[in-house]
């Protein structure tokens, strides 16, 4: 079957309400390409997973589309400050926000990775956090009979990964820090792949123990280049702060819709062919 397709057809196959699982972290190797092309096809009611979001939780909040966001920490880290779209949109009501550190969002994953509805987590013991989420449940240990918190599993429809290489098969290399990404393609009911360029099967396995998500997880592969601009993405390009700091200064839809259209051409250009030999 073949795996590879345009940006257009994966993201139509992503369902209103379905839970996504967002790869990387803050502002690094975040799939934006694919987040804007949510907000194009105005996909709603999505449920967001992340343990640490920026810019992707901030657009999608933005346009509209989110009605819950899973995560332990949403911000732009210290040059940019808190993500006022997403703000805003809690603090409306027009988006919940189910609060975790980001360790108990690890545990909800690795508790879908494994197939059983819930994960023990050590440390969290006492708390807010505990008593007003009805994800967290408390229990006695049957060995000690000391009190074990319990979170429940979270099972993304799809996970939504960047990388910097993969094969036609789907075999993913993930170079740099590696976050949360290869725990969601476990986790995850499917896996769609965007990626900074398609190698050939032979240079793959020529370093094959480097593969972090494995051909046989993956369902969609997106050849795009840049395609977590303006996050950044290890060994091929830095965050853009111009582009980051424009986005924050804008406060309306159609000012939002203006810089999601700006990649458009840049989104769209390759598609499914062109494999770097």
């Amino acid at each position: 079957m073949k795996k590879q397709t345009t940006i257009q057809t994966a993201v139509s196959e992503v369902n209103d309400y379905a839970t996504l699982a967002l790869g990387g972290n803050v502002l690094h190797r975040a799939p934006m390409a694919f987040v804007r092309e949510l907000a194009r096809q105005k996909k709603s009611h999505l449920r967001l997973v992340k343990t640490a979001g920026a810019h992707d939780i901030d657009l999608l909040c933005a346009t509209g589309t989110v009605d819950t966001v899973d995560a332990g920490f949403v911000s732009y880290e210290t040059l940019y400050g808190l993500p006022p779209h997403y703000r805003k949109a809690v603090q409306s009501g027009k988006v919940k926000t189910n609060e975790h550190a980001c360790y108990t969002v690890i545990s909800a994953l690795r508790a879908a990775s494994t197939n059983v509805p819930f994960m023990p987590v050590n440390g969290l013991k006492f708390g807010d956090l505990i008593e007003r989420n009805d994800y967290f449940v408390v229990v006695e240990d049957p060995f000690t009979g000391e009190p074990v918190t319990l979170v429940r599993a979270i099972v993304p429809d799809v996970a939504v990964i960047h990388v910097q290489e993969c094969d036609e098969e789907g075999n993913a290399i993930i170079h740099g820090p590696k976050y949360e990404d290869v725990l969601m393609s476990r986790a995850a009911k499917k896996v769609m792949i965007t990626t900074e360029q398609i190698i050939s099967r032979y240079k793959l396995k020529q370093q094959r123990e480097r593969i972090d998500i494995p051909g046989f997880l993956v369902d969609k592969i997106i050849h795009v280049p840049k395609g977590a601009h303006p996050t950044s993405c290890y060994q091929k390009y830095d965050v853009d702060d111009r582009a980051l700091k424009n986005f924050l200064s804008l406060k309306e839809r159609r000012e939002i819709e203006k810089f999601i259209d700006q990649y458009q051409q840049q989104d769209h250009a390759v598609g499914g062919r062109a494999v770097r030999w």
